[in-house]
């Protein structure tokens, strides 16, 4: 890593030592931001109560810390803060701050509620950042962490600090800013590689550096993103350099590539205990497969095949020499047991003569709990692909429920029904029906295609106009009566939002998906819940 003059190439590199140190074990902190750094993906919206379901799920997880979001962004990022504070036991409710005394009362605001509250302060200090961005001196940026902190810590004795884009400033001035942190107040220090500049073997050494040249009595935190596909390679090599905290999102969410992946970092941490023995932590790692299905459904966010610990395909095995080797002992191509991070290796096959008590209880072993209207609704649809198709697996299961409980119930479109026309000689048509809450309405277009056709009417029956950003249609599973999973997101203005859809057809997939996507979209508009253009670290 390069930092510009600051003669960072001469310090000395991190050694990773092998043999084990009994009864030497600290205890690492896991602060979860899905919640803030994780919705600021592009076309994610989470509204209050699909907050609160993550924020008691990463309780069960077992989380040391939920940063559950940033106060000052919008009336619906406080009323969030607020009502995770006062409904989540177990984790530390952390929000997020520049260090305008304003923005730091207004996240107290929100928190002060918490059974236990931590304000997260922030501050750009890279040259880049302060030159175009804040329009500030290095001096006006050492007088703003120094009065962002002390204000955070008249209310509460745990105060982190964070001085964005950590990996290009230069050191000594981003030691300045550090000691001025901890003179004010600040309990924890997290070291930001906010664009994924950082490479593990230059991170873990600003980090030992870091830790021998600022006195106090702190933590040391990593908060790593994934722009070079370093992210968690980073935090583990913050871990061994001293850092005893790490920010983390589910399922590697996160602006831009992402954070550094929460079930990641947790698991080669405990698979690679010779390495990390001097470290622990208290996630139930049984949980991560839930966590990580809730999050994708409620963020509208899939979780790609081959990820990494949660993926669908992180313990299928086709070629033959690796179904051998399984087949004859586990071990000799899989790490991770999957029972220990909540996943299973056998398929649920149920069919269209299956009965709601089968399917409830199939999602319930599933991990997916589901009750009500939804139930119904997610019930309803597996019958109708279930007469389309001969097995319905776990995961055409998954991708049903996905898809009903993407849209609100008691306020979002229902598609009633779809006829579409087209072929070689035809110019593409469709007519809609929909309904919401009761009340019925009917759409007709034409379009380059069926599929865009289709969304045409959606637009004429709805009223909604929105521009399509992303299309993606993808498999569920094999066979030629495979399910299609669509995936959407629209944009209006600077609000973009995330729709998805299944069906054995596409063109049906796709006009649930679309109208899936609008729904959300007025829901958005509804609660006035447009984030303001401001990141954090």
């Amino acid at each position: 890593m390069d930092f510009v003059g600051t003669g960072m190439s001469e310090l000395a590199r991190v050694e990773y030592p092998r043999e084990r140190k009994a009864n030497m074990a600290e205890h690492l902190i896991i602060f979860d931001t899905t919640l803030r750094d994780g919705e600021q993906s592009p076309g994610i919206s989470l509204d209050p109560a699909e907050k609160l379901e993550i924020a008691e799920q990463l309780a069960n997880l077992g989380v040391d810390y939920i940063e559950a979001g940033f106060p000052v962004a919008s009336q619906g990022d406080f009323e969030a803060v607020q009502a995770i504070a006062r409904g989540v036991d177990g984790p530390v409710i952390a929000g997020l701050s520049r260090t305008n005394l304003s923005d730091v009362d207004r996240c107290w605001d929100a928190l002060r509620d918490a059974d236990a509250a931590r304000i997260h302060v922030f501050i750009s200090t890279s040259p880049t950042h302060m030159e175009h961005m804040l329009k500030m001196t290095p001096e006006q940026v050492l007088q703003e962490t120094t009065a962002g902190v002390a204000r955070a810590r008249e209310f509460t004795d745990d105060v982190e600090f964070s001085p964005q884009d950590a990996t290009r400033t230069p050191v000594d001035f981003m030691l300045e800013v550090l000691a001025a942190a901890v003179d004010a107040g600040a309990t924890t220090l997290n070291i930001p590689d906010t664009v994924g500049y950082g490479i593990p073997w230059d991170f873990g050494s600003m980090i030992t550096y870091i830790r021998e040249q600022i006195a106090g009595d702190y933590v040391l935190s990593t908060h790593c993103h994934n722009d070079l596909g370093l992210a968690t390679a980073n935090s583990l090599a913050g871990v061994k350099a001293g850092a005893r905290q790490v920010e983390v999102c589910v399922n590697g969410l996160g602006e831009r590539a992402g954070n550094a992946a929460l079930e990641e970092v947790v698991m080669a941490l405990a698979i690679r205990d010779d390495v990390f023995d001097e470290v622990t932590t208290s996630v139930r790692t049984e949980e991560l497969s839930r966590t990580s299905r809730l999050v994708s459904r409620l963020t509208g966010y899939p979780v790609q095949y081959n990820k990494a610990v949660v993926g669908r395909n992180a313990f299928a095995h086709e070629s033959g020499i690796h179904q051998h080797g399984v087949l004859a002992e586990r071990s000799t191509y899989e790490i991770i047991e999957a029972s220990k991070v909540g996943q299973k290796g056998s398929q649920i096959v149920l069919g269209k003569h299956s009965g709601r008590h089968a399917f409830a209880d199939t999602l319930a072993k599933m991990g997916i709990k589901v009750q009500g209207e939804a139930l119904s609704a997610a019930f309803t649809r597996f019958k109708e692909l279930a007469d389309r198709k001969v097995q319905i697996t776990e995961a055409d299961l998954e991708a049903i429920v996905v898809e009903e409980l993407g849209a609100d119930v008691e306020t979002g479109y229902v598609l009633e029904s779809l006829e579409v026309a087209g072929g070689t000689v035809k110019e593409p048509r469709a007519h809609v029906i929909i309904s919401l809450g009761g009340r019925k309405s009917e759409g007709d277009a034409t379009g380059d295609g069926m599929i865009d056709a289709s969304c045409r009417a959606i637009r004429d029956a709805t009223g909604v106009e929105a521009r399509l950003v992303d299309f993606n249609v993808s498999s569920v599973t094999g066979g030629i009566d495979a399910l299609g999973d669509v995936v959407v997101q629209i944009e209006d203005g600077d609000v973009r939002v995330s729709g998805r859809g299944v069906s054995t057809d596409v063109v049906e997939a796709s006009a649930r998906a679309y109208l899936n996507a609008v729904s959300r979209l007025v829901r958005t508009r509804s609660r006035d819940d447009v984030r303001r253009i401001v990141s954090g670290p």
